[in-house]
């Protein structure tokens, strides 16, 4: 019996010793690769002395919009002689192409701005809902809501802030979508009968 409780104990000493031995001979390999890696980090900082360029929209030179600042120069001159025919359709849809290029552009950026006013009244309703839901919850939860005049009238306001809120969201998306669909014709193809 007493050999069995020596083997039994050996059996369990011996892995908790190995246990502890591992970690301290792996601390001093760790010790060398912090040391490596912290001499190896200063290094670099010594060899990058020079920081690198932040690039930002103020920085970068804007693109020309339009190219047909050239075609003026070479197209004649109004005090030309009368009897020279220029090309059909030439003089003019140089005339017509930067009106409709910054047409374009200009609903472009009125489709961004009012995406973005979408964006942010959407935000707006989703913050109204919660809150409604959240003094809703405040509201009912309390035993006599049916006396609590104030409460009440507090929750009518926000839904009717709420419904507002609904409905200019509503007009938004109406105009986006009649600003989106006249883009639509242009670009999409019609789709695929299966």
């Amino acid at each position: 019996m007493r050999h069995t409780t020596m083997v039994r104990t050996i059996a369990l000493i011996l892995p908790l010793a190995c246990s502890f031995a591992l970690p301290l001979a792996a601390q001093d390999s760790q010790d060398t690769s912090v040391a490596e890696a912290a001499r190896r980090s200063r290094e670099q900082k010594k060899a990058s002395a020079k920081p690198a360029p932040i690039i930002t929209d103020d920085i970068l030179t804007p693109a020309p919009t339009s190219a047909p600042a050239a075609t003026p120069a070479a197209a004649p001159a109004p005090g030309a002689a009368a009897g020279v025919a220029a090309p059909a359709g030439s003089n003019a849809s140089d005339q017509n192409e930067p009106s409709a290029a910054d047409a374009a552009e200009k609903k472009k950026k009125d489709v961004e701005a009012l995406k973005q006013e979408v964006a942010a009244l959407q935000g707006e309703v989703d913050l109204a809902q919660r809150s409604l839901s959240l003094d809703q919850d405040a509201f009912y939860s309390k035993p006599d809501s049916s006396n609590d005049k104030d409460g009440k009238a507090k929750l009518d306001d926000e839904q009717a802030d709420l419904k507002q809120k609904q409905d200019d969201l509503a007009q938004l998306k109406a105009k986006l979508a009649g600003l989106g669909a006249a883009e639509e014709p242009k670009t999409s193809t019609p789709p695929a009968k299966p």
